[in-house]
C-alpha cells in the first residue's frame, strides 16, 4: 500500500475505518456513514471511492460487492473482514478493530521513520560532502602549474549533483509507476522472502494479519474452512498461504486447529500453544486476537532491531567514506611528491 502501490496507504485506511466505525457505531445508516466519511477529509481518491461504493449500495449491491469492486484500492484484509462483518452482523465491531489495527501500523511506521531520519541525514551529508571532498582532493597536485579556480570547481560540482538528483528522481518515478501498475509484486515478494531483515519482518506482519483476520472471521460465525482460506489470502505471501492451507484437509477430516497447524513452519510454539488454549477454553476468537497481538509485537520488535542495525551500518558507511577520503588525499599527495622527485 502507499507510494509504490495503487492501494490506499495505512494512514488513509486508518482514517477511513475510524470514520466508518464512529458513524456506524452511532447508529447511522451505512449510506450516511459513507457520505460522512467522504465529507470529513481524506484524500480525493478515498472520497471518490466512497462515492462509488455509496452509489453501488444505493442501487441494490451488498456491501461486500461494493467493497470488492474497489479491490484496486482496498487491501485484502479489509475486504475479508468487511465480508465477515456483514455476514455476522458485527460491522461496527469490525470497523473498530480495523481502525485500531491500521492506527497501530501507522504509529509503528512513524516511529521507525523518525528513528531513521538521523542516519538518512548522515548518508546525505556523507554523499554531498564526500563527493565534494573527493573531487577537491583529486585536483590537489603540489607540482602543478595549472591555476585552480574554486568557482569553476563549484560550478562543475553543482552540475554533477543536479544530474545525480535527476537520475535518482527518474528511478524513483519509474519504481512508483511500476508499483502502481502491479509489476513489482513478484520482485518484492522475492525480496521479502530472501533478504534479511525483510523476510523476518514481513513474515511476522503476515502472521499477525492472518491471526487477526482469522479471529474476526471466526467471531463473525463463518465456517472454519472459509476462515482459514480467507485469512491465508490476507498474508499476501504465496509461501505462507500454501503452508497455512495445508491445515484445511486436517480440519475437514475432523481434526482440531492445533492438529491442523501442528506442521506449520510459520506458526511458532507460542502460537500453537495459545491456539490450544483457545480451543480448550471455548474462546478461540479472543485467543486468536492475542496471538495476532503477539506476532504484531514481534514484528514491531524486529523492525526496531532492524532500524538500530541500519543506524550502526550507516555510521560504519560514513566512517568508511571519511577514511577513504583521508587515504585518497595522502595517496594523491605522496604520489605527486614521488613524481616530483
Amino acid at each position: 500500500m502507499g507510494l509504490l502501490s495503487s492501494k490506499l496507504s495505512s494512514r488513509e485506511m486508518a482514517f477511513l475505518c475510524r470514520q466508518l466505525a464512529t458513524s456506524y457505531g452511532a447508529g447511522i445508516s451505512l449510506l450516511s456513514a459513507f457520505e460522512l466519511a467522504s465529507k470529513h477529509g481524506g484524500s480525493q481518491k478515498t472520497r471518490l471511492m466512497l462515492t462509488r461504493m455509496s452509489d453501488a449500495v444505493r442501487n441494490g449491491a451488498s456491501l461486500d460487492d461494493a467493497v470488492r469492486a474497489e479491490r484496486k484500492l482496498l487491501p485484502e484484509m479489509f475486504m475479508e473482514v468487511v465480508h465477515a462483518g456483514e455476514v455476522g452482523g458485527r460491522l461496527d465491531e469490525m470497523f473498530t478493530d480495523l481502525a485500531d489495527y491500521y492506527e497501530n501500523i501507522v504509529k509503528m511506521w512513524r516511529s521507525s521513520i523518525a528513528a531513521m531520519i538521523y542516519p538518512i541525514l548522515q548518508l546525505l551529508s556523507a554523499w554531498f560532502l564526500g563527493t565534494f571532498s573527493l573531487g577537491l582532493v583529486g585536483r590537489f597536485d603540489p607540482f602543478s602549474t595549472e591555476r585552480f579556480v574554486m568557482r569553476e570547481y563549484v560550478h562543475g560540482y553543482i552540475l554533477f549533483q543536479i544530474e545525480s538528483v535527476l537520475i535518482f528522481t527518474a528511478v524513483i518515478v519509474l519504481l512508483i509507476f511500476l508499483g502502481r501498475m502491479g509489476m513489482l509484486h513478484l520482485p518484492w515478494a522475492v525480496l521479502k522472502n530472501i533478504i534479511w531483515p525483510f523476510r523476518h519482518i514481513s513474515n511476522k506482519f503476515a502472521m499477525a494479519r492472518f491471526f487477526r483476520t482469522l479471529s474476526l472471521l471466526i467471531g463473525a460465525g463463518l465456517n472454519i474452512r472459509q476462515c482459514i482460506e480467507r485469512s491465508a489470502a490476507v498474508t499476501l505471501n504465496p509461501l505462507i498461504e500454501r503452508d497455512l492451507l495445508q491445515a484445511i484437509p486436517v480440519i475437514m477430516n475432523g481434526g482440531t486447529l492445533v492438529q491442523a497447524f501442528s506442521r506449520s513452519k510459520y506458526i511458532n510454539r507460542v502460537g500453537k500453544e495459545m491456539i490450544a488454549v483457545g480451543e480448550q477454553s471455548g474462546r478461540l476468537d479472543a485467543t486468536l486476537k492475542k496471538v495476532a497481538e503477539y506476532h504484531y509485537n514481534e514484528a514491531q520488535a524486529a523492525l526496531h532491531a532492524a532500524t538500530k542495525i541500519m543506524f550502526v551500518a550507516t555510521m560504519l558507511i560514513v566512517g568508511v567514506i571519511i577514511g577513504g577520503i583521508v587515504i585518497y588525499f595522502y595517496m594523491n599527495m605522496y604520489g605527486s611528491l614521488m613524481k616530483g622527485i
